[in-house]
């Protein structure tokens, strides 16, 4: 029988197509019939080798169609023309699959494979060719990443790499706002944001509207044995549902605390947080309706270490309570009352004078302070006289700042204790009291060299204090602020003095006085000069605002004034004595900017040219600014000569409305433009009041 025959007898048994001639089979003969002992196991290990290639061990996407069997170790068989062990080539190929032992192997139908028309012989392996496979690289079949996207893997590697220490480090820059939105990135970022190390300040006023009551709590809660610096100014969600309780249980190591403004904070809870925090140096309840005598108590005794106090516009306590305070806390230098009751008690003024400790007294609105009472404080009750000079043998006072606005009570007898009692005062307030002259200021004028704050609003001063005491004062080369606002009989002849002399001026407020336009030349000529001998900027820096200079409702001073002060504003300074004389660097090129400018507060028809002609310089663009200047000056005169009645009226008030329109278009916001049908027209606002 034919060896075909022979292998169709079994009726299950698939057929097998003939072998050709020179080609291996599983049993290890060729296809002619003749053995290769030896071949059959090279082949197999070579194939094994190349289903053990990295290329083929990442995997390899079969079709849907075939079903392939895991139990054999043949990966892939090439399915086109190849050479066999012995060196000849195969005319036929297949895709097959080697079973395990004892297994049957399963074959799927393939329309365009040899495999369905010439099934394989159970237990026996198809015409095998090794197909050549290209171990390709691992790095060739890797994306590469976007450059911003290695940037940022490298930062998350670098973050990750650094210690907790450092984490917190850098962390400790950010405000308490964005700790709590970097908070919620991951748990990580989670648990080093809220660490107390980073909340040792808490400042909640800068977003006391936006954080909840709960969030609030909760931040207090965690971070409480850290807080130092307390801020709870108009916090008040704090106040309710027992949250301010949470403040009083966790914050122990205080040393700033500000509860301005929480009005609703109960009596008992601001007890406890004074009670437990005995490190406090820096206290401010201001506007508490909580605060009493008996709280004043508390502090006296639990806080020794205190430092400043703000207890203005507590309703519910008295002078008794800063009594108590001033006698208990041996280290407080900065008290501040305003508007409490009860100052006219001699046993409170004996008590601040015998501290001799304050640097800083602020009692503004204090209606109860009369001559007695602020002479004991300066002076004590029953001081010692020197013959020679009529002024009493007391220690001097250490006080630096003093502010005694709107005390009504006080008189020239009760001011004029100051003089020669307090040397080292640097600020002095006495604006609203009109009971005031010339002869209570002229003592504390001759006897404090380092005053560079003078406020003396609504007071009845005439030009003589200021030409020959406060320009000849020791105070006058370091003045830098000076109000003499609604002083009424205050003119050129006291004003110009005392810009002369006083060139550290950064303020004067003279509103609603007898100054002129020659108060506003000279200001502008004083800053000017300073300007000169300032040191040595960077070439072409841009100008700084140097002198403010409140003039308005002054009847006497004019747009000419105005733009005097303009005009000034963007010429730059001369060059210093030493350049002229070819004493300083060849190099230097000389400014072409100014170096410091009046920003003005004049008539509000004019203020908003003014303020854009200012905001103009401060950029730099000085021709611009120039130019605003001039086509505002020719729009004035235009409207001072419109007015003029005769001949030749209507000519003025033309060039009048055509000054005008040059103006506006020039960009000045202070004329209001509309554009009706395409065509611009301006008109000047008005002032309902006025």
């Amino acid at each position: 029988m034919a060896a075909s025959d022979n292998i169709h007898s079994h009726p299950g048994t698939p057929s097998t197509p003939d072998i050709p001639d020179g080609v291996l089979t599983s049993d290890g003969t060729i296809g002619n019939g003749t053995a290769a002992p030896g071949k059959r196991q090279r082949l197999l290990r070579g194939l094994q080798r190349v289903s053990s290639s990295p290329s083929l061990a990442r995997g390899r996407s079969a079709s849907s169609s075939v079903l392939i069997s895991h139990s054999g170790n043949i990966s892939c068989v090439s399915l086109g023309w190849s050479s066999s062990s012995s060196g000849q080539s195969s005319t036929s190929s297949y895709f097959s699959q080697a079973s395990a032992a004892g297994s049957s192997t399963t074959y799927a139908s393939i329309p365009t494979s040899p495999i369905a028309e010439s099934p394989g012989v159970d237990g026996f392996d198809s015409a095998l060719a090794i197909r050549p496979v290209t171990c390709v690289p691992h790095a060739s079949t890797t994306a590469s990443l976007p450059a911003k996207a290695k940037k940022e893997s490298k930062a998350f590697s670098l973050w990750v790499g650094l210690p907790p220490e450092l984490k917190s480090h850098a962390l400790s820059f950010l405000r308490p706002k964005e700790l709590v939105r970097v908070s919620r990135v991951s748990k990580e970022f989670h648990k080093i944001c809220f660490d107390g190390q980073l909340w040792t300040s808490l400042d909640a006023s800068e977003f006391y509207r936006e954080i909840p009551a709960e969030s609030l709590a909760k931040i207090i809660e965690s971070a409480g044995p850290f807080v130092k610096d307390l801020n709870l100014r108009g916090c008040v969600q704090v106040e309710h549902y027992k949250r301010a309780e949470v403040v009083a249980m966790a914050c122990r190591n205080l040393i700033n605390l500000t509860l301005e403004g929480c009005r609703n904070i109960q009596r008992s809870t601001l007890h406890s947080v004074l009670k437990a925090n005995n490190r406090l140096v820096r206290l401010n309840l201001t506007a508490l309706p909580a605060v009493n005598n008996a709280t004043c108590k508390i502090i006296s005794h639990c806080c020794p270490e205190l430092e400043m106090l703000n207890v203005s516009w507590c309703k519910n306590m008295d002078a008794r309570g800063v009594k108590f305070v001033v006698e208990g806390c041996r280290k407080l230098k900065d008290l501040r009352a305003g508007e409490i009751k009860g100052f006219n008690n001699e046993d409170v003024a004996k008590v601040i004078f015998r501290t001799n400790n304050l640097q800083r007294l602020v009692l503004p609105g204090c209606d109860d302070l009369d001559d007695i009472t602020l002479r004991i404080m300066i002076q004590g009750p029953n001081p010692e006289i020197d013959w020679l000079t009529d002024r009493p043998i007391v220690p001097p006072r250490k006080l630096r700042h003093l502010d005694l606005n709107r005390c009504y009570r006080l008189t020239n007898a009760g001011v004029k204790t100051l003089g020669y009692l307090v040397p080292d005062l640097e600020g002095l307030q006495l604006s609203g009291i009109t009971g005031l002259s010339d002869a209570a200021l002229e003592p504390i004028l001759a006897s404090t060299p380092r005053l560079t704050h003078l406020e003396l609003e609504d007071l009845n001063l005439t030009n003589s204090l200021l030409s020959k005491h406060l320009a000849k004062a020791p105070c006058a080369p370091s003045l830098e602020h000076l109000s003499v606002s609604s002083c009424g009989h205050i003119g050129d002849p006291g004003l110009l003095p005392v810009i002369r002399n006083c060139t550290r001026l950064k303020s004067i407020y003279m509103d609603n006085t007898l100054a002129s336009d020659l108060v506003l030349a000279e200001a502008a000529a004083m800053v000017r000069e300073r300007s000169a001998q300032a040191p040595r900027r960077q070439h072409n820096a841009l100008p700084t605002v140097g002198l403010n200079l409140v003039c308005y409702d002054c009847q006497h001073i004019g747009w000419a004034g105005v733009r005097e002060v303009l005009s000034r504003n963007t010429e730059a300074p001369h060059p210093r004595k030493e350049d002229r004389k070819g004493k300083g660097k060849a190099t230097d090129a000389p400014p072409t900017l100014p170096i410091e400018i009046i920003s003005l507060r004049c008539y509000h028809g004019w203020q908003m040219t003014v303020d854009e002609h200012t905001k103009r310089v401060l950029k730099g663009d000085i021709a611009s600014a120039r130019r605003l200047e001039r086509k505002w000056a020719d729009f004035m005169q235009a409207t001072e000569e419109a007015s003029v009645a005769g001949v030749g009226a209507r000519r003025r008030r033309r060039r009048a409305r055509e000054a005008q329109q040059a103006h506006d278009q020039e960009g000045a916001v202070g004329w209001a433009v509309a554009t009706v049908g395409g065509r611009r027209r301006a008109r000047t606002t008005s002032c309902a009041v006025m």
